[in-house]
Parts: C-alpha cells; structure tokens; sequence
C-alpha cells in the first residue's frame, strides 16, 4: 500500500476503533487506541501485513481484535499500556513542569500586564486607577495572599509605595513597553522581599503560609508513602519471578499456573515499579533542594536584619538586592511545594493502574501458589553472583567492560533498562542484572546479565537473542516501553508502512495556533542598477566599450618634474599675543610758526627778505 493510503487507512481504524469502545462504555484517548493498533499489527499471532492491500474484512478483523483487547479489563497487559500512556503524557521533569507553570502564570497575567504597560498620556488623569492595577499585579506575581483580601492587598498597596510613591507615575508612563514589563517584574520581587521580610518581624504577612514548615513535614510524608509503594511492588514482582521460575522447573505447577496471567502481571509490577523509581528519585531530589533553599533563606533573612538594624531610612541600592534575594529564594519554596503536589497527584493516579494485582491474585490465592517455592529479591540474586564474572580470554571477538577497567562504569547506558538480556527473549522473565559479572558491548551498546552461564550463552549469537526479545516485545507491547526499544523497534517492524504510521505513537506530537509577522522589508535593499533588460541599451554599451578598447592613454613628464616627489609641511598657526603697560602717558611738542617778510617786494629794486620766527619754546608748552 501507498504511505498516504496507509496513513487514512490507520487514521480510520483509529477512529472506529475509538467509537466501538465509546459505544460500550468506554472512552479511550486517541493516543492508546493508536499504541493498541500498532501493538495488534505488530503481532506475529495476528497475522496484519500492512504492505499488503488491505480489505474491508481485515480491516473489520482489526477492529474488532483492538476493541477487545481494550475492553479486557481482566488483562494486566492493558493496565500496564494504560500506565505507560498516562505517564508518558502527563510526567514532566523539573525543568518542564516550573515552565509550563511559569508560562500559565504569564498567561494569567498577560491582561493585567497589558492594561498597565500601554497605558499612554491619557492615563495621567486616571494614575489611581493604574496604581491600584500595580498593586493587582504585584499581589497576583508574588501568589502570596488574593486580591480579594483586604488585609493583602494594605499590606501591599503599602509596601509598593514605600519604593514606588504614585509620585513616580508619570516617570513610569513615559518608560517603554518593554522597560515598564521589567520594572513590574522587579517591583514585585522588591515588594515581596518586603513583605517576607515584615512576617520575620511579626509586623504583616497576611495571606503568607510558612512553607518552610509545611514542606519540611510534607515532603518526607510524600516520600514515605513512595518508598512503600514501592517496596510493596517490588514484592510482588518477587513473587511472580518465583512462580514463573517454578513453572519451567515443575511441569505440575506449569499445569496448574499456566491459566493465569503471570507474565502479564510481572511485566506491570516491573513497570509500575519503574515510575515510581522515577518518582521517588524526584522526591529526593526535591527534598535535598528544600534543604539547601532553607539553609539560604535564614542566611539572607540574617543578613537582612544586620542591614537594617531598626534603621528609618536606608539607601536603595543597598537593601533592594537583599529583598530581591528573599524574594528568588521564596518562589524556590513555591516551586517546591508545586513539584511535591505533582509528585503527590502522579503517585496516586499511578496505583489505579496496578489495583488489577490485587483483583487477579488475592493474598490468600498467592500465598498458596508459593507455597514450597523461594522467593530472591533482586539484591539477594545479584549477591548469589558476586563473586562470579565472565572470562575475557573465552571470547575472542567481544568486548567485555568490568568497574576496574572502565572509566564511568555506573554511567554506562544499559539496554533493557537493566534487565537480563537472555532471560526476556528466552525465558520471559525480567530478572535483574548484575553489572560485576561483565557487561558485553556489542554494536556499541551494552548488555548485563543476570548470571555467568546466562552471559556465555548470549555472547556466543547476540544478535539472534536480541531479536528473540524484539519477538517477545511484539507478543507482550508493553514490553517496548518497560525495555526502552523504542529506537531498536522502528528498525525491526517487519511492515515498513505500519512502522512509518505508527513509528513511536505513545506521545501525540503537539499542536498549536500560531501567527508570526514580518517587517515589509526586513533586509536592505539589493537593486542592482546597473541592470539592464533593454537588448539594445546593452548593445549600446558593448560598442562603447569596443571603442574604449582603441584608446590611449598618453602621459609626459618635463624635466623639471622629472624624480619629483610631492611634499608637506606643517605649521604652527600664529597666535594672538597682547601686552599691557602700567599707565598711559603723552607728549605734545610747539607748532612751528615762521613768517617771512618782504616776499612781494616794495620800492626798492632790492628785495629784503627777513624771517621771523614766532615759535613758542618747550618750556612754555
């Protein structure tokens, strides 16, 4: 069949698959109505090839299989697929889940932040109403009290103005949008600090529990309810590794067990054992990190106390950093307490999923099928087989890797989660491995068993015993997640089209609107102009520059320019320089005045010239 007519045949039988067990009461998600399709393809028993055409009567046929395999609610198999899909969708690290929650509360605050943050002059007449709006937001950032509380929301409306009086409203209005965003956010660790703060002193803290306290007493009660799940799992798993184990040693037990599912309810003791081992993990972690907030939290409270020491006013820039501190530290006991109710809800939606132990095999029924069998727990086999390991110099071909000769030992990434790699294709059984007998790494990946003749028989054909467990997987599906084959699987679907419709469904790929929006012209322009789509402009150009090519260039030189060179100098400017004297002083000399006589002459032939001088002396100047 074509991929795209195996995808809408797939898509259909989902569908109809999905209405048939709505019809008789049961309404299942798309997701483990798509993982049982893929699990009854995948069936050798089932006999579906998908890269045949497909009739209306296989199709039927598989319907019909899926429906009642997720109607069977007496089968383990479906509890541990239904745990398996519930887990797969609703677990979430520590890193996701403080993110998914920090992007639910922006979303929660998205209207408020808008109201305030484009605001524009208008606002200047209504800054009560935009400062009532702050102190909302404020209240609403911290999640320390509700803005339906009175006491709260005094509380806050009077440490917000002990920081930012409504004074400082019109400096708030002219910043940014993006530079308003930044100072809400920081006004609210301030104000929170504050308020932390104001509870240490008995002066406030309306609205604020004592986290400290409560995830000190709630977390180890959450980690002891865990740990006996666990224990109480892990004992049943005990068990039901004992009975199988029986029954290939007694043929009259086998006669007698054989009736019961006891694979199945293995496979979901080891699954429901594996989650909780995941969240266990979680818890201690959680519990180690709510010890270290503690110890930070009364060293920066102290530190605080020194700062102010029962001061009236302080400087900003030396106590803000310090509330801001409080302020990160408190919201480290808020994601705390949101981890812990995670881990709380998942471990109790959990044991839904393994209540059918108990519906199967009742305490008094078991306690008489192991009666005369030995029961190991998994530290009592790996302690049987400590002092065994695997001789190198037997295997000329395989590497074998022991804790003395390689480096990161613990780190290595085991196949099969752990488990046997014999025991499951061969025996059925998920007997735990033990790493000091040797660790074959084949094809680059590594391989533990649970004892040395285990060992020895899977190094000689690793190959045919990995694909005598892909078989098994195929038989029991819930075995792909509990082993982690789901790389190892999508090249070992025999159907190529199935593979490629159904390749690793346990998670739906997410989906979402979405809207993006680019500027007009988002890089420079790049017009090239000296382009020309004109034949005959081009033409044009061509002949000119033909002719360029009968040009020359002539050039001469004189004698007098002849091994010239050009020179610079450079000078200093002149500058003004001015003088001034003591006193100012002048002198005025006599007008010289001399007459001459006799120049016109007179009765006399003879002229008589006389000068007279009538200049008047210096001294009398």
């Amino acid at each position: 069949m074509s991929g795209e007519l195996t995808q809408s045949v797939i898509k259909r039988i989902i569908r109809q698959v999905g209405l048939e067990c709505a019809a008789r009461g049961q309404t299942l998600s798309e997701t483990l109505v798509a993982f049982m399709v893929k699990a009854v393809v995948l069936d050798p028993r089932n006999d579906f090839n998908m890269d045949r055409i497909i009739t209306e009567k296989d199709m039927q046929d598989l319907i019909q299989v899926c429906v009642t395999r997720l109607l069977d609610t007496t089968n383990p198999s479906l509890s541990t697929i239904k745990m398996q899909v519930y887990f797969d969708i609703n677990y979430a690290n520590r890193d996701d889940l403080l993110s998914e929650q920090e992007r639910v509360l922006e979303g929660k605050l998205a209207p408020v932040v808008r109201a305030i943050t484009e605001a524009g002059p208008r606002a200047l007449e209504e800054k009560e109403n935009m400062y009532q709006k702050i102190v909302t937001y404020v209240l609403l950032r911290s999640g320390l009290g509700s803005p339906t509380v009175i006491e709260a929301v005094r509380e806050v409306t009077a440490a917000l103005q002990s920081v930012f009086p409504q004074t400082e409203m019109i400096t708030f209005i002219s910043l940014s949008k993006k530079d308003k965003e930044q100072q809400l956010k920081d006004l609210a660790m301030v104000v929170t600090g504050i308020r932390l703060y104001n509870k240490q002193c008995q002066k406030g803290g309306s609205g604020i529990e004592d986290l400290p306290a409560i995830l000190n007493e709630a977390i180890p009660s959450a980690t002891q309810t865990v740990d006996e799940r666990l224990n109480s799992c892990q004992l049943l798993a005990h068990r039901y590794t004992a009975l199988l184990e029986s029954m290939q040693e007694d043929p009259h037990r086998h006669s007698r067990l054989s009736t019961f599912k006891l694979k199945e309810a293995l496979f979901n003791a080891r699954q429901y054992e594996g989650f909780l081992c995941i969240l266990l993990s979680d818890a201690i972690t959680n519990a180690r990190e709510v010890e270290s907030l503690v110890v930070q939290f009364e060293a920066a409270m102290m530190v605080l106390k020194n700062t102010m020491q029962d001061k009236t006013s302080i400087e900003s820039k030396d106590v803000f950093p310090l509330f801001m501190e409080l302020s990160k530290l408190w919201t480290g006991f808020q994601d705390a307490k949101l981890l812990l109710s995670f881990l709380t809800n998942m471990t109790d939606n959990l044991q839904q999923f393994s209540e059918i132990q108990s519906q199967l095999f009742p305490e008094e029924m078991l306690t008489s099928f192991l009666e005369g069998v030995t029961v190991k727990s998994d530290e009592e086999r790996i302690k049987e087989t400590m002092g065994t390991r695997v001789n190198v110099s037997d295997f000329k071909n395989q590497e074998w890797l022991f804790p003395e000769t390689t480096d990161d030992f613990d780190e290595l990434l085991i196949q099969y989660h752990g488990f046997c790699a014999h025991s499951i294709g061969v025996k059925g059984l998920t007997l735990v491995g033990n790493p000091a007998i040797g660790i074959l790494k084949h094809k680059e990946k590594c391989y533990v068993f649970s004892s040395k003749e285990a060992a020895y028989i899977f190094a000689q054909d690793p190959d045919k015993f990995i694909q005598l467990n892909v078989e098994k997987a195929k038989e029991y599906p819930e075995l792909i997640q509990l082993l982690e084959l789901h790389h190892q699987f999508e090249y070992l679907v025999p159907h190529a089209q199935a593979r490629s419709a159904n390749k690793c469904s346990i998670k739906p790929s997410p989906k979402c609107d979405s809207s993006t929006q680019t500027d007009t012209h988002i890089l420079p322009p790049t017009i090239v102009r000296s382009y020309e789509w004109n034949e005959w402009e081009l033409r044009r150009k061509a002949i000119k520059l033909a002719n360029l090519r009968r040009k020359l260039t002539h050039a001469m030189q004189t004698d007098l320019s002849h091994m010239r060179r050009e020179n610079f100098t450079q000078v200093y400017l002149p500058k003004d320089v001015g003088t001034q004297t003591k006193r100012d002083n002048s002198s005025n000399v006599p007008k010289p005045q001399i007459f001459l006589k006799g120049l016109r002459g007179g009765s006399s032939p003879t002229t008589h010239m006389v000068a007279v001088d009538l200049t008047r002396p210096l001294d009398e100047t």
